[in-house]
C-alpha cells in the first residue's frame, strides 16, 4: 500500500500529465491550462501564495515583455514597413533571389525582433514577391517561417525561448548567458537551414492558391456565406429553383432564416420571403455575382451605410496573434456597427467553416473573406485586430520616430553584450524611452505585450517549483539515467535535444524550456559534466519546431495564410529537424566541451 508521504509525488505528476495532455487537446488555451494547475497546486498545499508570487521576480518574463514594447515600437515607426519595400526593390522577379532576399531578411531582423510581428508585416510581402515572380505564396511562406524560427536563434534577444531558458539556468546557479554567445553555434543552425531551404522548399513545397488567388474569376475555392434578401429583390416569392439559386448557378442554399425560424434543408420548392437570411455554399465568383446582379446582399445589419456596387472589394485578412475578436462568438463581434464590413466566409487549416458564421469562433491564424470599400477595409486592418493579406497597407507611421526606436533597440543589444547592466534593466529602459518619445502610445504598447505567453510563462515556472519541491526532476534524471546506464555524454546531449524538438513540435515551446532545462541540467550535474551546452541544446532545440504548424506561432500564422496542408510541413520540416540534431552534435561541443 502506497504510504501517504508519496502524495505529493503522485499529485504533482498526475497533474503534470493532465497539463500536457489538455495542451494537445487544446480545449483550453495554454494559459488557461496552466492556471487551473496553480490553483490546483495551491490547494493541495504543494505551493504557497509566497512561492507563487515568487516567480514574479523572474527577470525572463520582463525581459519578454519589453522586447515585444521595442517590437511594436519597430514596426509603429515604419522600419520594417521601410525594410519589406527595400527588400521589393532588391530583389525584382527571379523566384530564387526572391526566396533568398526574403529569408535573408527574416534571419536578420529576427535576431532582434520578436519573431511573430516579423512574420506578420513581411507575409504580404512574400505575397507581393511571389506574384512579382509568377510563382506560388505557398513556395516562400514556410521559408519565411523558418527563417525567423532560426534568425531568433542568434541572438539572446531574438526569441522568448532564449531568454526564457537563460532565466530557469540563472535560478539553478548559472552564469548568465552573454548577449551574443550562442550566436556562433547558431549561424551554423542558419547556414544549414537556409542551405537547406534554398535547394529543397521548391520541389518540397506545393504550388497551392492563397485566398488572394481566389479572387480571380476562373479559380475559386468553395466559401460559407450569408446573403439576405432585400425587401425590393426580384426573387420574393419565387421558389430557389426559380431563382436558380441551387445547383444550376454553382450555388446551393443550406439554411434559410426566417424571423424565428430555421429552415434546415430548403429545396428547390422553397419559396423566398423578404427579409430571408440565406447561408450557401459556393465560390466566391459565384457569391459576387449574386450580390452584383442585386437579387440579394450580403448580410450586414441594419447599421451598415448602402454603397454603390463599384464602391465595394473583397479582401483577406488573417486573425492576429492578439485579436481582441478571438474565442468570441462572431455575432458579439459587431463589425458591421465597428467598421460597415461583411465577413462573407472564413477558413481554417484549408477547410470550409461550416454552420451559421454567428455562432463561429474566430482563432489566431484564421482567414476572413470580407467585403466592404477600400477605407472600410483599411481601417479594419489598420486597428490592429486583423492583418491584411492583400497588400502591404500605407499606414500613418511615425516614421520621424524611427532614429528613437533603433537607437533603444540597439543600446539594449550593445550595452548588455558589454555587460554594462543586466539585460532586464536595459530593455525597461529602452520601453520607458519609445514610449516617452511617443514611438508608440501606452495603449498600443499594452496590446503588443502576449499576455497569454507571460500567463504561460509565470504558470509553468510555478510548476517548476512544485515539481522540484517534490523530487519529480530528480525521479525523471534518475530515471534516463537507468535507461540509458553508460551512455556517453555526446549521446546524453543529442538524447536531451531529441526529447526537447519532439516535444516543442506538440506543445508550447516556452512550455517545454521551462520544463525540460532543469531536467537537463540535472542529467548533466549526475554525468559530472559542464551543464551549460546542454542548457544551449534545450534553447536550440525548443526554437526550432519545424515539422508541424502548431509547434511554434509563425508556422501557425503562414498555414491558412499559404493554404498549407499538415503534411506539407511534415514534409519539408522532418528532414530539417533530422539535419538539426547533427548540427547541434557537431557545433555545441565544440563551442562548449562537455567535459
Amino acid at each position: 500500500m502506497p504510504s501517504w508521504d508519496a502524495f505529493p509525488l503522485f499529485f504533482v505528476s498526475a497533474l503534470l500529465v493532465w497539463v500536457l495532455y489538455a495542451f494537445v487537446r487544446e480545449k483550453w488555451s495554454p494559459d488557461v491550462v496552466v492556471a487551473i494547475a496553480v490553483a490546483a497546486l495551491l490547494a493541495a498545499q504543494q505551493l504557497t501564495p509566497h512561492d507563487v508570487l515568487g516567480v514574479l521576480s523572474n527577470s525572463a518574463p520582463v525581459t519578454i515583455a519589453c522586447m515585444f514594447v521595442l517590437s511594436a515600437a519597430l514596426e509603429r515607426t515604419g522600419c520594417i514597413d521601410a525594410l519589406g519595400n527595400w527588400l521589393g526593390d532588391l530583389v525584382g522577379d527571379s523566384p530564387t533571389r526572391v526566396l533568398a532576399g526574403l529569408m535573408l531578411t527574416a534571419l536578420i531582423v529576427s535576431a532582434f525582433l520578436n519573431n511573430t510581428p516579423v512574420v506578420a508585416i513581411l507575409t504580404p510581402v512574400a505575397i507581393a514577391l511571389a506574384k512579382r515572380a509568377s510563382s506560388s505564396p505557398s513556395k516562400l511562406l514556410i521559408p519565411l517561417s523558418y527563417a525567423t524560427v532560426l534568425g531568433g536563434m542568434l541572438t539572446m534577444i531574438g526569441t522568448s525561448t532564449n531568454i526564457l531558458v537563460d532565466g530557469v539556468a540563472r535560478k539553478a546557479g548559472l552564469e548568465p548567458f552573454g548577449m551574443f554567445e550562442i550566436t556562433p553555434a547558431a549561424l551554423a543552425f542558419c547556414a544549414v537551414g537556409f542551405i537547406y531551404l534554398m535547394l529543397f522548399s521548391r520541389r518540397l513545397l506545393p504550388d497551392r492558391e492563397t485566398l488572394s488567388k481566389q479572387l480571380r474569376p476562373d479559380l475559386g475555392r468553395t466559401f460559407m456565406s450569408e446573403l439576405l434578401v432585400p425587401r425590393d429583390s426580384p426573387v420574393i416569392g419565387r421558389t430557389i429553383g426559380e431563382a436558380n439559386l441551387n445547383g444550376g448557378s454553382g450555388l446551393k442554399v443550406l439554411k434559410i432564416f426566417r424571423d424565428e425560424e430555421e429552415i434546415t434543408e430548403p429545396g428547390h420548392d422553397t419559396v423566398l420571403a423578404s427579409g430571408d437570411l440565406l447561408v450557401l455554399h459556393g465560390q466566391v465568383k459565384d457569391v459576387v455575382d449574386l450580390r452584383e446582379s442585386n437579387k440579394l446582399s450580403f448580410n450586414r445589419g441594419e447599421a451598415f451605410e448602402t454603397v454603390s456596387s463599384h464602391d465595394v472589394i473583397v479582401a483577406e485578412a488573417i486573425v492576429g496573434r492578439n485579436s481582441r475578436y478571438s474565442h468570441r462568438p462572431m455575432r458579439d463581434l459587431d463589425l458591421t456597427a465597428r467598421y460597415g464590413i461583411a465577413v462573407l466566409a472564413v477558413h481554417r487549416q484549408d477547410e470550409n467553416v461550416q454552420g451559421n458564421l454567428d455562432d463561429f469562433q474566430l482563432q489566431f491564424g484564421d482567414v476572413m473573406l470580407v467585403e466592404g470599400t477600400p477605407a472600410q477595409i483599411k481601417r479594419f486592418a489598420d486597428n490592429g485586430d486583423l492583418i491584411s493579406l492583400n497588400a502591404v497597407q500605407e499606414r500613418a507611421y511615425r516614421r520621424d520616430k524611427a532614429p528613437i526606436a533603433i537607437l533603444a533597440t540597439l543600446a539594449v543589444v550593445i550595452l548588455s553584450a558589454f555587460s554594462f547592466m543586466p539585460i532586464e534593466g536595459l530593455a525597461i529602459i529602452a520601453c520607458a524611452t519609445v514610449l516617452a518619445t511617443r514611438c508608440l502610445d501606452v495603449e498600443d504598447a499594452y496590446k503588443a505585450v502576449d499576455w497569454k505567453v507571460l500567463s504561460l510563462i509565470f504558470g509553468m515556472l510555478a510548476i517548476s517549483i512544485a515539481m522540484d519541491r517534490v523530487g519529480l526532476i530528480d525521479l525523471v534524471v534518475d530515471k534516463t539515467m537507468a535507461a540509458i546506464p553508460n551512455a556517453s555524454p555526446l549521446l546524453m546531449l543529442g538524447f536531451v535535444y531529441l526529447l526537447t524538438t519532439i516535444l516543442t513540435e506538440i506543445l508550447s515551446n516556452n512550455a517545454v524550456a521551462v520544463l525540460v532545462t532543469p531536467i537537463a541540467i540535472g542529467i548533466a550535474q549526475s554525468l559530472g559534466l559542464d551543464p551549460r551546452p546542454f542548457v544551449v541544446a534545450v534553447m536550440f532545440a525548443a526554437s526550432v519546431s519545424f515539422a508541424t504548424p502548431i509547434g511554434y506561432q509563425t508556422n501557425t500564422f503562414v498555414y491558412n495564410a499559404g493554404g498549407y496542408r499538415f503534411s506539407d510541413f511534415m514534409r519539408i520540416g522532418i528532414p530539417l529537424n533530422i539535419l538539426m540534431v547533427g548540427v547541434a552534435m557537431l557545433v555545441i561541443p565544440r563551442i562548449w566541451p562537455l567535459q
